[in-house]
């Protein structure tokens, strides 16, 4: 990684590249394919920088790349909805806050209970339960501000290791033991954030090569791959519990 950058500034001078190079069309276009989302990452492998592909749209991407807070509530979206919706759910967010650069924090708890429905709502909807996830989307800000100064990305990156940063992953709104495992692995497998011991901590989601989880995602085909892995183990379960 250029150590002249941080892991968010890399990720938005990885984008910036790529569309210099015209391997992905401008922000403004509605997605992006496998196709190029794997080019994009090899331009930002290149270059030692990390790019999310988490959904089809390039703007979610960039804002889950550059934004912690934004990723923090995309893995909170991640729970009785389409992944890649759920991690669209930010960016829509954002937008509707007027704030389409960032999610911000501040915003996000100014604003009134009525608006962030409205805006949780949609439609699109930002999730299927809007209005209990607008909640704990506030909750959650109210988190950032108040123990982390407005930086989300210090609730891993302080943790003294891995294990301490799925505990401090665990005590947020909305986050269990398998969600706080999950995210730790995404930040550790795709931006390189994670703290010493972070694969032990989030086993088995942080193993290499595995197709388990959102921290696997890094294009349309992988996308597929994690969820006929999750359709399998749903079958699995409901098998077990009728033994």
């Amino acid at each position: 990684m250029d150590q002249g950058r941080s892991p968010r500034q890399s990720g938005k001078f990885a984008l910036q590249v790529a569309h210099a190079l015209s391997l992905v069309d401008p922000l403004d276009r509605p997605g992006i394919s496998t196709t190029e989302g794997c080019l994009l990452r090899r331009v930002a492998s290149a270059y030692g920088l990390p790019v999310l592909n988490l959904t089809p749209s390039a703007q979610a991407n960039e804002l889950l790349t550059n934004d912690p807070f934004a990723l923090l509530v995309g893995m909170l979206l991640d729970q009785q909805f389409p992944m890649e919706r759920a991690f669209a759910g930010p960016q829509i967010l954002a937008e509707r806050l007027g704030t389409p650069g960032r999610l911000d924090p501040q915003v996000i708890v100014n604003t009134s209970d009525a608006d962030l429905l409205a805006a949780a709502k949609g439609p699109p909807a930002i999730h299927r339960y809007p209005g209990s996830m607008i909640d704990r989307i506030r909750a959650l800000a109210q988190i950032v501000i108040d123990d982390y100064d407005g930086d989300a990305a210090r609730i891993w990156t302080d943790a003294k290791n891995g294990n301490a940063a799925v505990r401090a992953m665990r005590d947020l709104p909305g986050f269990g033991e398998q969600k706080a495992k999950i995210f730790i692995a995404l930040v550790g497998k795709q931006l390189d954030q994670a703290p010493s011991g972070w694969k032990a901590a989030t086993t088995p989601y942080g193993r290499t090569g595995t197709t388990m989880s959102i921290a696997d995602v890094t294009d349309e085909e992988s996308l597929l791959k994690v969820r006929a892995w999750k359709q399998r183990r749903k079958k699995r379960l409901a098998k077990a519990a009728q033994a």
